[in-house]
């Protein structure tokens, strides 16, 4: 079977690069640990909606779902434990939401739970791991990163409390490989819809991920890109509907908009000259270099 990764962001940035720009500004620091901390709440009331949908339809995956909330619930436990003591913000966080874009860009199929079990089961899961993925990928980039920082107490603590989330989050992708492969298993076409699954819900997990982490100029038209690239993984006839109920937002963004503002406002209040030197130029030329890097030789 086909194993889909997270790639990279603008297929260039790489966690470990991210993670090391990030543990170096506690600000951010202590914005994306919250971002985990929301996900990992979020990922509770996801998968609630999940069990209640299926509605008693495969005990033995709603028991491991069950399983998955408790999980879930502990990760977000621990990391709201570590902000409080850390003195950080514990509300929801700033900027576009990574889980709240990915269930806007699933398809109204996906959403249908009054379908074939076998349809369900495979959709559920293809989206869960692939999420799981990234969040493995961003776990151990985050240990790496801070095992390469300055010890002090409080990397020293976050660390910790990131090493005992990150082996369950490993533990829930392998769950859902095997379920995936043990559904692929019974019959060429459930392997090919499993396949198919895997490739649709990896488009959209890249597309969710690259909303949050594109503000640059461009970053409308390269949502819609991104947009194509989900499409390009579904039967021919649901094409033109998943685009035209997903265009006018990734056209008009106004989620984006806001976070530029917001973006730019804390940049500004934490150094003027530095803002005007440093995130100007840099939201201008990322765009600039990006068209560049993707612009094919004659």
């Amino acid at each position: 079977m086909t194993v889909a990764y997270p790639r990279k962001f603008k297929n260039s940035l790489g966690a470990r690069e991210i993670l090391r720009q990030v543990v170096s500004d506690r600000e951010i620091h202590l914005i994306t640990l919250n971002r985990y901390r929301y996900s990992e709440q979020r990922s509770c009331k996801d998968l609630t909606s999940v069990i209640e949908a299926l509605d008693g339809r495969c005990p033995e995956l709603l028991k491991d779902l069950s399983h998955h909330v408790s999980d879930e619930a502990r990760h977000a436990m621990w990391l709201t434990d570590l902000l409080v003591e850390l003195g950080a913000a514990v509300g929801k966080p700033p900027g576009i939401s990574y889980v709240d874009k990915f269930e806007e860009l699933l398809d109204t199929q996906a959403k249908n739970v009054e379908k074939n079990l076998d349809d369900v089961l495979i959709s559920t899961i293809a989206a869960i791991n692939v999420t799981e993925k990234r969040g493995c990928e961003y776990f151990s980039a985050h240990i790496y990163a801070l095992k390469q920082a300055p010890q002090t107490p409080e990397n020293v603590k976050i660390r910790e409390t990131i090493e005992r989330i990150f082996p369950e989050e490993a533990g829930h992708v392998r769950w859902g490989n095997r379920w995936l492969a043990q559904i692929a298993d019974k019959s060429p076409s459930h392997r090919q819809q499993v396949e198919q699954a895997k490739r649709k819900y990896a488009a959209i997990e890249q597309a969710a991920f690259e909303s949050g982490m594109d503000i640059t100029l461009g970053a409308e038209l390269r949502r819609v890109e991104k947009l194509l690239d989900v499409a390009k993984t579904m039967p021919l006839w649901e094409r033109p509907q998943y685009l035209m109920e997903h265009l006018p937002q990734a056209l008009v963004a106004p989620e984006l908009q806001m976070s530029r503002v917001n973006i730019a406002q804390r940049a500004w209040n934490r150094d003027p000259k530095a803002f005007m030197e440093r995130f100007v130029p840099m939201f201008l030329n990322l765009n600039t270099n990006s068209a560049k890097a993707n612009k094919k030789p004659n």
